[in-house]
């Protein structure tokens, strides 16, 4: 067995299908295995799977573990020689296994590996590279001083805004998003330590590797998608004293002492400073447009011919406020074919008014969408459907939940 792909997941069943349906894409030439471990979802999620992927892994806890306890659980019965831990809400590219692989084996296996992210607009995810959270570090993230100076070599070190995102780099700590590791390195240094329930577990192993010779590297050769929307919103209040809880058990386990007190003297004024920022924020903005939840949507697809009609008969629906303006076929023969695409559906939204497109997974690969992501012009949302699977999904923003569309709407 050459890789062991675990997920942990929590009420987010149609974003852990496209996941898993991408995840056997990219093992179509890799002996690997698929575990889930389901935190006590309420979403239907163990009813939803009950007679699909029938080759993956299933295992449904009857309390919420965490995500530290669920992965160490499937990591019990992996046999892979790597492990990949990876967030129910990504989608993965064709060949982001076997190119993360063969970086890790570049590396003499000596290394454990992240990967470019992007959010479901195609934007840049910071955390795909990152700093160990020193005092100071977590002070001018905390603080908002990291957001106002992206990429200083001063207050940026938290998410290292000054190194190429487009550049492979050795960096301190990978996201548990997407974090491949050679099992020997987990068997020497253990899996995640589940004194972390939400966050920071990926910052302690990622610790522990580096302290026992390791390295952790940022791979920028492959891209995924990671939704975010569907965790905690990362702007509230709330998650900044959520993740401050968590960084305060990393400190105290790994620093402890004098520096631990001084770390959490940092972070209660980061806090603060967060507040007031809020709260200012809050006093100045201008009142918004209510979002009306009929407000209707004009999507152009870029897809084959049956997914063109498909869609054009789902949303005749009553309950889908969409109307459906244009279509990009995707028959074009040029290369390369995403250029050719991109540039005809940046011309079909402007000409037919258009908010909003939707990729089609079938004659269009994932890799293929997830690289024309990013040049999809702002205000426009994006829309994921995969014929095979039961919905369409999309997330627009990092601290809102995701939605999802049935096909079986009537």
């Amino acid at each position: 067995m050459l890789l062991s792909v675990i997920i942990v997941n929590y009420n987010v069943k149609y974003f852990l299908e496209y996941c898993l349906y991408s995840v056997e894409k990219a093992l179509k030439n890799i002996e690997g295995e698929i575990f889930v471990v389901d935190n006590n979802s309420t979403d239907g999620s163990k009813e939803f799977f009950y007679d699909k992927f029938p080759q993956v892994k299933f295992s449904w806890n009857t309390t919420n573990e965490g995500f530290a306890k669920a992965n160490n659980k499937a990591l019990l019965q992996a046999t892979g020689d790597y492990i990949l831990f990876l967030n129910p809400d990504t989608i993965v590219s064709e060949d982001s296994f076997e190119k993360c692989i063969a970086f890790i084996q570049s590396k003499n296996n000596l290394t454990a590996c992240g990967v470019k992210m992007i959010d479901g607009s195609g934007r840049f995810l910071k955390e795909s590279k990152r700093a160990f959270p020193a005092p100071v570090i977590s002070l001018y993230k905390l603080s908002g001083l990291s957001k106002l100076f992206p990429t200083s070599k001063f207050f940026s070190k938290y998410h290292l805004g000054y190194l190429d995102n487009n550049t492979n780099h050795e960096v301190d700590v990978l996201a548990g998003a997407f974090m491949m590791v050679p099992k020997k390195i987990i068997e020497e240094v253990g899996g995640f330590d589940e004194s972390f329930f939400m966050y920071g577990e990926d910052i302690d192993l990622s610790y522990r590797i580096q302290k026992a010779g390791y390295t952790n590297f940022y791979f920028a050769k492959t891209t995924v998608i990671h939704f975010k929307g569907e965790s905690t919103k990362k702007g509230s209040l709330n998650y900044v004293k959520m993740f401050y809880k968590a960084m305060s058990v990393f400190v105290r386990k790994h620093y402890g002492g004098t520096r631990a007190g001084l770390y959490n003297f940092f972070i209660q004024v980061g806090i603060f400073f967060r507040a007031v920022l809020s709260a200012t924020a809050l006093f100045f903005s201008k009142p918004g447009v209510p979002h009306a939840d009929n407000e209707i949507t004009k999507p152009v697809i870029a897809g084959a011919e049956e997914d063109f009609n498909e869609l054009s008969i789902l949303f005749q629906s009553s309950v889908i406020n969409k109307i459906l303006v244009g279509g990009l076929l995707d028959g074009e023969q040029a290369e390369p074919k995403t250029t050719v695409l991109l540039n005809k559906i940046v011309e079909m939204l402007s000409a037919k008014k258009a908010n909003e497109i939707i990729f089609c997974e079938g004659q269009l690969s994932f890799k293929e969408i997830i690289s024309m992501m990013p040049s999809v012009p702002k205000h426009t949302g994006i829309i994921f459907f995969a014929a095979n699977l039961h919905s369409l999904i999309g997330s627009s923003d990092k601290n809102e939940a995701g939605i999802f569309i049935l096909k079986e709407t009537k």
